[in-house]
């Protein structure tokens, strides 16, 4: 009696220990957008959650030790890269891949293997820059999307990898005014929602919402809330800024 007692006890500590804690990575603007889109998905649940932003290897490492109960934006490779993870089958938002470069200057990129002939600057821990530039020789990592943006404004490298919307933003965010977006992104990634593998019993419930909020066209309208709200925060400085980044945005949908 004492032990089934006990093990009752342990089952609802289990069960009401507090909200779900899930990592992001920092200083990214598609993560930001994942902060304030991912509560709403878990309220459809009534569960609360945390997100806490860290560098991209050590949110992975913390969900790894199962010290976090997941990650709420990767790519698709990051589930086949860490099995310890199970993604949530529907995903809901994406990413492109872009090259950021001076605009006076003369890299031509017709391809990603171009990329391997300059001198590439991107956010380490990143999976989706760090598969397009696997193998290449000439990449350095740097700590935010600023600080490799800021590499190409000074001529120290000669591309900066991110996703478009991120460059964008952190573009004017920073002032940076010699730099700009290639003529076209080179991947467009869908992004999931992943969860440690001890916390399986959420995909399913979590997948459900997601695919009831995409036909009903209300994730849509989520994450151009979201977009709109992050865009807002980062270049208040500038109103004709802000409404440029809109613009980039509204280009993308067409």
């Amino acid at each position: 009696m004492k032990k089934s007692l006990l093990l009752l006890l342990l089952w609802c500590d289990n069960v009401f220990a507090g909200p779900l804690q899930f990592v992001s990575i920092n200083y990214l603007i598609e993560q930001e957008v994942g902060r304030l889109v991912l509560p709403e998905v878990y309220r459809k649940l009534n569960v609360s959650i945390v997100i806490t932003p860290y560098p991209g290897k050590r949110a992975q490492q913390l969900v790894r030790s199962g010290k976090r109960h997941g990650e709420i934006m990767r790519i698709y490779s990051y589930g086949d890269e860490n099995p310890h993870t199970i993604r949530v089958p529907t995903p809901y938002y994406t990413l492109e891949t872009m090259a950021f470069v001076r605009s006076d200057s003369h890299v031509d990129l017709q391809s990603e293997q171009d990329l391997s002939n300059y001198r590439i600057a991107k956010v380490r821990g990143v999976k989706h820059t760090n598969n397009i530039t696997k193998g290449m020789s000439k990449v350095e990592d740097t700590d935010t999307t600023i600080q490799a943006l800021n590499l190409v404004s000074k001529g120290l490298a000669d591309v900066a990898l991110t996703n478009r919307i991120d460059g964008l933003v952190m573009l004017a965010q920073a002032g940076i005014e010699n730099v700009v977006p290639h003529q076209s992104s080179f991947r467009v990634l869908e992004l999931y929602h992943y969860v440690h593998k001890d916390q399986r019993h959420w995909v399913k419930k979590v997948d459900d919402v997601l695919r009831r909020m995409t036909h009903s066209g209300e994730l849509a309208i989520l994450i151009k809330k979201a977009e709109n709200q992050v865009i807002s925060q980062h270049c208040r400085q500038s109103a004709v800024v802000t409404e440029l980044c809109r613009q980039h945005l509204s280009q993308e949908e067409e």
